[in-house]
């Protein structure tokens, strides 16, 4: 059992690496070979964990193989705009001005529900206010709505509105972030004197967020909270 155990969490934490080495679009939308990897990878950690008469080497050797497959064909796609179109292929517009390409509809074996379902996640119900719709190759619907469509925002109207700076959070459950610190232009001594000041300890802090104008944010820890 123990050697199950050490096994699993090994092969764990294995597989965890290798999704980080593939990158961040990984963990988000997944093209076809991203997808494909990911699989195979699941698949054979599952034979070493399952059967412990089975050595390590037949899950880590395939794992990490299957690894530098991925990484290499990553590289050439970045490269290679055709082998990028060979293997993960290319956006589709399906709506033109309003009007449904369906034989691209029919290419994507893409359904009129799957399609209307999509754009009213976007708050889309009416499609003449739509003016593109493209198939992104990880199967996501990109919209652009017709210019009279759009929402009034602030420069329609001529007013102009400051920049938003980036409000980022520098202490999480009492422990401070220094990388977050660094964004904001803040230092430790500058954080300690403004805790001072709202009469708050760090250890009592739940959440602290705040940018690089000064604009601050600080959420109390519950006193009766459940720990």
């Amino acid at each position: 059992m123990l050697i199950s155990i050490i096994r699993t969490c090994f092969l764990y934490f294995l597989i965890l690496f290798a999704v980080r080495m593939m990158g961040k679009r990984q963990i988000g939308e997944m093209q076809t070979s991203e997808l494909v990897i990911t699989l195979l990878m699941s698949n054979i950690a599952t034979i070493p964990m399952q059967d412990t008469e089975q050595s390590m080497l037949s899950g880590i050797i395939p794992i990490m193989a299957l690894l530098i497959c991925e990484i290499f064909l990553s590289y050439l796609m970045l490269k290679r705009t055709r082998i990028r179109k060979v293997i993960c292929g290319k956006p589709v517009i399906v709506i033109h001005q309003g009007t449904i390409d369906q034989k691209a509809m029919s290419q994507l074996r893409l359904s009129t529900e799957d399609l209307f379902e999509q754009l009213r996640q976007k708050d889309i119900f009416d499609i003449s206010e739509v003016a593109f719709a493209i198939v992104e190759t990880n199967g996501l619907l990109s919209v652009m709505k017709k210019s009279g469509r759009e929402p009034l925002c602030a420069e329609d109207l001529g007013i102009r509105k400051p920049e938003n700076d980036l409000m980022v959070e520098i202490i999480s459950d009492g422990s401070v972030a220094p990388a977050s610190l660094k964004i904001c232009g803040w230092n430790e001594k500058k954080l300690r004197s403004i805790l001072e000041k709202e009469k708050t300890k760090l250890q009592d802090v739940f959440i602290m967020t705040a940018d690089s104008s000064g604009k601050y944010r600080i959420v109390r820890k519950e006193k009766n909270r459940h720990v």
